[in-house]
């Protein structure tokens, strides 16, 4: 099994290892070579629906307090080493407190919170975001004045607010100041109208920026800017994860708020590409950085 992960990782990895076990365990339908499908995995099975087993394998929930069905598809899998049940009976354990995102679910669109466990538990992150500083380099002041300025359209509280800006205070801590090990490799590309579209006053912009030249000028992280000129550029923004041993997964966003995430290589490959293709279109670094400076000044 994998290494110390936190709540979200280790969910990711039970459901992985849950659902290649299922598809390759020996077949109870005439018709299969082997697996069985989840409907059949689930049958009899008090309160576990084929829809919370396929949560299940997406990462996103465990078996909770539900210990016994983990133990009754283990066996139905062909998996009866008792020190093997053992490690995956481990790896469903949730300590006390360990879900630091808990008490911020409720603010977070659909499939938020899975995507934020497993990004603070990267080892590389890579996006890109057309018009909007990328939420892991914005200031306080700058991402209280971009939720302030969506409040009136969205129809949210003043305390929804407060706590979607402390998640993203915190989300930015976890992966640029983490506890117990290295920081993340970080890259990123904006596009320059991110930088130009003003949010709060001209102080609360000029501090933006000087926290792009400072977090650029980590040895982990890497910004460029995409100038408003001809070469390609992605439509849409996306974040793609790197997890170690795990699967990477791609991050996007819809108009409806909710969040997109695909852990197929197709996908991630895809993505990948994108980005790639920016790269070359993008001011370098250091030009990145000269171009933050010349807007510092005004």
């Amino acid at each position: 099994m994998a290494a110390k992960l936190g709540a979200t990782g280790r969910r990711l990895e039970l459901g992985i290892q849950m659902r290649q076990l299922r598809e390759n365990c020996p077949p109870v339908e005439p018709d299969r070579v082997k697996g069985m499908t989840r409907r059949e995995a689930v049958r009899g099975l008090k309160d576990l629906s084929e829809a919370t087993l396929s949560r299940i394998e997406n990462g996103e929930i465990n078996f909770r307090r539900n210990v016994g069905n983990l133990r009754t598809l283990l066996k139905r899998y062909g998996v009866h080493d008792p020190e093997l049940v053992a490690q995956f009976v481990e790896l469903n354990r949730d300590s006390p407190g360990e879900d630091w995102l808990t008490q911020y679910r409720s603010v977070m669109p659909t499939g938020m919170p899975h995507f934020v466990g497993l990004e603070a538990e990267a080892v590389a992150i890579t996006a890109y975001h057309p018009t909007l500083v990328y939420g892991l380099l914005q200031t306080e002041r700058y991402a209280k004045a971009l939720l302030e300025c969506h409040r009136p359209v969205e129809d949210t509280t003043a305390d929804s607010v407060k706590r979607n800006l402390e998640l993203r205070m915190l989300r930015k801590n976890r992966v640029f100041r983490p506890e117990g090990r290295d920081p993340a490799r970080v890259r990123v590309i904006l596009g320059e109208t991110a930088l130009r579209i003003p949010y709060g006053d001209e102080d609360v912009m000029r501090e933006q920026y000087q926290e792009i030249i400072k977090l650029t000028q980590g040895d982990h992280v890497s910004i460029q800017l995409l100038p408003n000129r001809r070469g390609y550029r992605s439509n849409n923004d996306f974040t793609i994860l790197n997890l170690g041993d795990l699967p990477a997964r791609v991050q996007t966003d819809n108009a409806w708020g909710a969040v997109s995430t695909s852990d197929k290589p197709r996908e991630v490959d895809r993505f990948t590409r994108r980005f790639d293709a920016m790269v070359g279109v993008a001011l370098g670094v250091e030009e990145t950085i000269e171009f933050l400076q010349d807007l510092t000044k005004g």
